[in-house]
């Protein structure tokens, strides 16, 4: 938007924009590549073991043979989005939206689709940096509505996919996510307000709130994303496509009675 005028100065249109000159001129760094590689293996590790923080994160690259220092290995996690899950105090602040919209979901039993969906984001490793997964879950039938991948954790894939999702002419009458910026934004609520669907938010250091996804995410890294070297967004997303036609329609869940997501959620 800033660009040569003929009667601004570059500082008069930073002005008017609200920003600091010396921001014109920054130009962020990449995260060299053997961060990147560590970072991928932290992430490994918390799927195995969401429950290590930074003391066991730590020991475990040492483990492998690396020379790190737990602020290094806090500093990674804190990239990814990667918080260890147990029971923490309420010591922050909520957030203005957390306060008006309670986790709904305390004691309900869920018993058919559409019921409630949920939804998440993920991180995943590629080699020149990471991008973002978002997933819209039906959790009863574990069907996966629809997804997302962006190199940001900007709002607007969130609510395009989102958007996808409530464009099959099915919604749910509870939809649940954490409290994340892009679930608490004008646009997420307003689209799901719009449609009458009831807004459930998991509660703060609630690490099971949203358990389903959390399952989904696990076993989207150990069955596709771990085991294939993705070179670009455009490789993921293409291989992202086939792996979740397969878990829609092919793969067995036990708890569905051996049946894929598909034929419960259509049912």
């Amino acid at each position: 938007m800033i660009a040569k005028h003929p009667r601004l100065s570059l500082r008069e249109q930073c002005g008017l924009l609200g920003l600091h000159r010396s921001g014109l001129y920054y130009e962020p760094v990449a995260e060299s590549g053997e961060n990147l590689f560590l970072m991928n293996l932290l992430d490994r590790q918390y799927t195995r073991h969401p429950e290590q923080g930074v003391r066991r994160m730590t020991l475990h690259l040492r483990e492998l043979g690396y020379v790190i220092n737990p602020k290094r290995v806090r500093r990674l996690l804190r990239q990814l989005g990667l918080e260890a899950f147990y029971p923490k105090p309420r010591l922050s602040i909520p957030d203005p939206a957390a306060g008006r919209y309670p986790y709904l979901l305390k004691g309900l039993k869920i018993t058919q689709a559409d019921q409630v969906w949920c939804a998440d984001i993920t991180y995943i490793g590629l080699p020149g940096g990471f991008a973002y997964l978002v997933a819209i879950m039906d959790w009863f039938s574990r069907y996966v509505l629809a997804w997302e991948v962006s190199n940001s954790m900007e709002s607007a894939f969130c609510v395009s996919a989102l958007e996808r999702a409530l464009s099959r002419r099915r919604q749910p009458e509870i939809h649940n996510t954490d409290q994340g910026s892009q679930f608490t934004s004008a646009e997420w609520l307003g689209l799901l307000e719009g449609r009458g669907v009831r807004v459930s938010l998991d509660g703060r250091g609630r690490a099971f709130d949203n358990i389903m996804i959390e399952r989904l995410w696990r076993t989207v890294k150990w069955e596709h994303v771990f085991l294939r070297e993705h070179r670009s967004i455009g490789d993921l997303r293409a291989g992202l496509g086939e792996y979740f036609a397969y878990y829609n329609h092919r793969r067995w869940h036990s708890a569905l009675e051996n049946q894929p997501p598909a034929a419960v959620y259509k049912r």
